[in-house]
């Protein structure tokens, strides 16, 4: 049986089930060579390598879409309706990537914990921060153009593009060249918590992960410090707070 005798058995729903589940498989995959190349070469290695590759997936997939769903791109793969959007209707789109981003973590860690229990959904949450928070630390190198090492005043730039800095408030105080505090004022996930009624969640150990290898990868120099996050006790104003430094 060939391909196209395959196809055929399938009816509308089943073939629009099977494209969808496509999508997936190239996410998957994407991702599991990723996880390989970094395994094989270091992480530095692996970000570098990706900066090329995401870069020629992204114009070969868009563009093989663009002809068939009828769409324009420009060389560079981007949809010409996209490029054309409003400078609002952008800022729009990219807080909704967020939204996405924060509910796909959700759904994994609800899935694990449902699975197994609540300490291996925050193992595997702490786990996937060591490797997230340096890649987002590289792609927001990229696009800044930041140099190796940029210092404090590279953080504070950089900790305004985070994938949270879309969802939640956040306050970012550059005390000196040396020193900057940070304040998630008002986390999605926390205050959604304490509108039920419920206690916040002991989110520390995967922050402590977060936000000192962020802070790392920005500038190997930057040490950070917990001032406080759940399960501390913490003021009304903000949910967590954090402390960097660089050495004198």
């Amino acid at each position: 049986m060939n391909e196209t005798d395959t196809l055929t058995n399938l009816d509308q729903e089943q073939l629009l089930e099977f494209a969808l589940d496509g999508f997936r498989r190239i996410l998957m995959h994407y991702g599991f060579w990723f996880n390989e190349v970094s395994h094989q070469l270091g992480f530095e290695t692996a970000s570098a390598i990706e900066q090329t590759v995401g870069s020629k997936a992204l114009a070969i997939n868009m563009k093989r879409l663009a002809k068939l769903l009828g769409f324009e791109v420009d060389d560079k793969g981007i949809p010409t309706a996209l490029r054309q959007l409003p400078r609002n209707d952008l800022i729009t789109l990219i807080n909704s990537l967020g939204l996405n981003w924060l509910a796909n973590d959700g759904v994994w860690f609800q899935a694990v914990e449902t699975s197994q229990e609540m300490f291996t959904a925050k193992r595997c949450n702490d786990s996937c921060w060591t490797r997230f928070s340096p890649y987002e630390a590289y792609r927001i190198k990229q696009l800044l153009d930041l140099p190796q090492s940029p210092g404090i005043k590279g953080l504070a730039q950089a900790l305004s593009f985070r994938m949270y800095a879309r969802i939640n408030q956040q306050t970012i105080e550059v005390v000196d060249d040396s020193h900057l505090i940070f304040r998630m004022v008002d986390c999605r996930v926390q205050s959604a918590r304490k509108k039920k009624g419920l206690q916040d969640y002991p989110c520390k150990s995967a922050g402590l992960v977060e936000y000192s290898t962020f802070a790392r990868s920005i500038d190997s120099r930057i040490t950070t410090e917990c001032i406080a996050c759940p399960p501390d006790e913490h003021p009304e104003q903000w949910f967590c707070a954090w402390n960097f430094q660089m050495p004198e």
